[in-house]
């Protein structure tokens, strides 16, 4: 579907998108992916006797992993997201969100449910001896942490589960306002974001409510997998792909090669998908029938991807050479082949036979930072790339930062992923032959070392970035070219 089909009766961009929403939220993601950076160099430098705040409790590597992995997944990747919703789901559906008050609310909420879950991930674990944290548990009964609670990817406390959860139906409730009022056959873009907003809201509740006060035991853990990867499948996947179906034939000024792939595509995720998350949890006590469904899922969503990722490269097919020139295109297919790089070793990495030599190694690490900065951040940064020149109102200031952006960040990210594949089989076999654990963290160090300088590379990338934004803004602001319609408009 590209835009411009329609000549009449089409509602002015203006009516329908609040750019300075969409801009504040940009802007609320790129603070968040700063601070992640900075805490996972931190890590980095820690890892190698390279840090320079010892003895620092609050920037200690136990509290700063947890901040860097939810100010990538609840600051940077949602309001990334939130951005888009606000411009892309009333240029599909022709109708405005459902409140924009409701939306700016949405907006300072959950600004406030991030900054909050960082400040009782860091300092709450200080508070949690006072008298009065004793009472209210035992008043209530309830495992009661005003810092990080004990689930990976649900750390955000206690207290901040239940707003996090009126916030996502709030989302809801606003973006699927507009898409009911639409009329006309609905495109696979609004399938992908109407699941999106029913799975996030069930996901959450499902992952940070259940393990922690209905179930335990192995009951929990099973619970606790289908939450890790539930949150990557059911919340960043489908907004992900259904950013690249609204934005790709956009830019190529041409309609998706297959409809009806692109549904084959997105049923395949909905059925395979939130089966497989137990495969975290591989040769434990859960039992064998589930792991073995978790196996067989997830080798089935290699399959699912690949039919997604052919129906982009028939789009593109004799037309290939525009990604020399257009550099979003160019960040949204570079992240489509880390994708199904990181899916086709997903296959590989969770049969029973290689989780003996790699699991806890950091193979799982390099695979999690190539799926979450090589893909997912990339086509982020490509949605950036071809929006902010129309939100501000005049091209990039620096075709040359834009290209140091991109060649940094997907450097980086590569010789991250590699380093640490590599290490993790080197550290598969230190374990499996039984050697000391010293030997194992000897030999890892060279690793380790090459991370940091390609997280470094990543991060000077990203500053280019900041750099030609911060230029392009200074450098002042033309007439908006898309204040018209949208039959006018791309």
């Amino acid at each position: 579907m590209v835009e411009g089909t329609m000549t009449t009766d089409v509602p002015r961009h203006d009516e329908l998108v609040d750019e300075r929403l969409v801009r504040w939220f940009f802007f609320a993601g790129l603070t968040y992916l700063m601070a992640s950076m900075l805490g996972g160099i931190l890590m980095a430098l820690q890892l190698v006797h390279w840090n320079p705040l010892t003895g620092v409790e609050l920037f200690s590597a136990g509290r700063w992993r947890m901040v860097h992995t939810n100010a990538v997944a609840y600051g940077f990747l949602a309001n990334s997201f939130l951005g888009m919703l606000h411009w892309a789901v009333p240029r599909l559906t022709f109708r405005p969100v459902a409140s924009v008050k409701i939306a700016y609310f949405i907006f300072f909420a959950w600004q406030a449910i991030v900054v909050s879950t960082a400040v009782g991930i860091v300092v709450g674990p200080s508070w949690q001896d006072s008298p009065w944290v004793a009472d209210l548990a035992r008043r209530t009964g309830l495992p009661i942490s005003l810092g990080a609670q004990g689930l990976e990817w649900g750390e955000t406390p206690f207290w901040i589960d239940p707003i996090a959860l009126v916030g996502l139906a709030l989302v809801a409730f606003n973006f699927m306002t507009p898409i009911a009022r639409a009329r006309g056959p609905m495109y696979v873009t609004l399938w992908y974001f109407m699941a999106a907003f029913v799975w996030t809201f069930l996901t959450y509740a499902m992952g940070n409510l259940l393990p922690e006060y209905a179930v335990g035991g192995t009951s929990a853990g099973a619970i606790g997998g289908l939450f890790i990867h539930d949150l990557v499948g059911l919340f960043v996947t489908p907004l992900g792909w259904g950013m690249m179906y609204y934005f790709v034939p956009i830019m190529l000024k041409k309609p998706i090669w297959s409809h009806g792939l692109s549904l084959v595509g997105f049923w395949g995720l909905a059925f395979f998908y939130p089966l497989q998350g137990i495969h975290h949890f591989l040769y434990t006590p859960i039992p064998m029938f589930l792991q073995y469904g978790a196996v067989i899922s997830t080798i089935a969503v290699e399959l699912v991807v690949a039919t997604v990722v052919i129906n982009f490269m028939g789009t593109l097919w004799g037309r290939s050479r525009i990604l020399v020139d257009n550099l979003p295109l160019r960040w949204f297919y570079a992240g489509m082949v880390l994708y199904f790089i990181t899916c086709f070793q997903c296959a590989l990495q969770v049969t029973l036979t290689f989780q003996k030599l790699i699991h806890f190694t950091d193979w799982v690490v390099g695979h999690a930072h190539l799926v979450m900065y090589g893909v997912f951040s990339q086509w982020i940064f490509g949605m950036m790339t071809y929006l902010f020149p129309r939100l501000i109102g005049r091209e990039w200031e620096s075709r040359k930062l834009c290209e140091w952006h991109f060649w940094l960040s997907l450097t980086g990210i590569s010789v991250m992923f590699l380093d640490l594949t590599m290490a993790g089989l080197f550290q598969g076999y230190y374990w499996s032959s039984l050697q000391p654990w010293e030997a194992s963290t000897i030999g890892s160090y060279p690793f380790w070392v090459t991370r940091v300088f390609a997280g470094l590379m990543m991060f000077a990338g990203f500053l280019c970035f900041l750099a030609n934004l911060r230029a392009t803004f200074a450098a002042g602001r033309r007439p908006a070219t898309a204040s018209g319609s949208l039959a006018a408009s791309v």
